[in-house]
């Protein structure tokens, strides 16, 4: 099969579509002809040399996939059949022909979505899911701060956050994506982070309130502004490190507003957690997408071979939703 490697830390340039044996299903898994991978951040600082793959997982690149089963190790109890579509999590991998992955890991495409479009959702539907509403526990009515209003990430956790009655603000780099979440995403407020205090803004359109919860993909860059952006009791969930790892933090200012940090990464958990998680999103986002509350948004797809100007692409920052690969 055809696949993707990292040939050495860098730039788009060192990715590399090399033949190589396709994999074996092995016991719990099932075997997926894919059809498309989604990029995420993730890949990128994989690219860098920033993020390697957890123990035991493939080094080919890519967190989810969609495609067709077609075959099944030893002991998957789950109902599936050959030819079925697909979405699934992974560990890696997802760049390439075929994947072999944990049953609990893989779900049927939700109704009325096409099966190049399903790559966008598995892992942020999975992200934003166990961020915002399994570990953040936003509520109906509360406030919530998303950073990166257009990205995937982003464009999936104002959807949900709208769709379970949360008010919704965010930031974005650029007046066009400050409109775009807002026109077009929902957001009841959008910032644009190159001109204003967000931290300041959001109280001033928010009616002197703070956020409840801020879902962060900065890191450290953020921290401080974040932590004086939550409102009493607020909940910050750090998902993601674009700004850095380390930062001092005022925890004189924590304690005053009985505040928590969370930090929390999906690839690496164990396959029960993602199982728990997967069949969640099943229950709860599936049906937000099939009525139409939840719109997939796909910016642009490449073919595999042409991998290295996707994530040119991605890398840009241009985009809006989801770059995908086609088989």
């Amino acid at each position: 099969m055809k696949a993707v490697y990292i040939s050495e830390p860098g730039g788009p340039e060192v990715l590399e579509v090399r033949e190589v044996e396709a994999p074996v299903a092995g016991p719990g898994e099932v075997l997926i002809d894919v059809v498309a991978a989604g990029l995420n951040r993730a890949d990128v600082q994989q690219r860098k040399g920033f993020y390697p793959p957890p123990p035991g997982a493939s080094e080919i690149p890519g967190l989810e996939v969609s495609g067709r089963i077609a075959g099944f190790g030893p002991g998957v109890t789950k109902a599936f059949s050959v030819g079925d579509k697909v979405v699934a999590l992974l560990s890696g991998g997802g760049y390439a022909q075929k994947v072999a992955v944990p049953a609990g890991q893989v779900l049927r495409i939700p109704d009325g979505v096409d099966l190049v479009t399903a790559a966008s959702l598995p892992e942020v539907a999975a992200t934003v899911y166990s961020n915002l509403i399994m570990t953040a526990q936003l509520q109906p009515r509360e406030t919530v701060l998303i950073h990166g209003a257009t990205g995937g990430i982003g464009t999936m956790a104002i959807q949900l956050a709208k769709a379970i009655g949360a008010r919704v603000a965010t930031t974005a780099g650029n007046a066009e994506k400050v409109s775009t979440a807002k026109a077009f995403l929902g957001a009841d407020i959008a910032i644009n982070y190159a001109e204003e205090d967000f931290p300041a803004s959001l109280r001033a359109q928010n009616g002197g309130k703070g956020a409840d919860v801020i879902l962060d993909v900065v890191g450290a860059k953020y921290l401080g502004q974040n932590v004086e952006a939550l409102a009493d009791y607020g909940r910050l969930v750090v998902i993601g490190l674009q700004g850095g790892a380390k930062a001092e933090l005022d925890l004189g200012q924590l304690l005053r507003k009985r505040a928590a940090i969370i930090a929390t990464a999906l690839r690496p958990r164990p396959v029960e957690e993602k199982t728990v998680i997967m069949n969640a999103v099943r229950d709860a986002v599936w049906p937000m997408l099939t009525d139409g509350r939840i719109r997939p948004l796909v910016a642009k797809t490449f073919p595999l071979d042409q991998v290295a100007a996707a994530h040119t692409y991605f890398d840009s920052g241009d985009h809006v939703g989801k770059v995908l690969l086609v088989m």
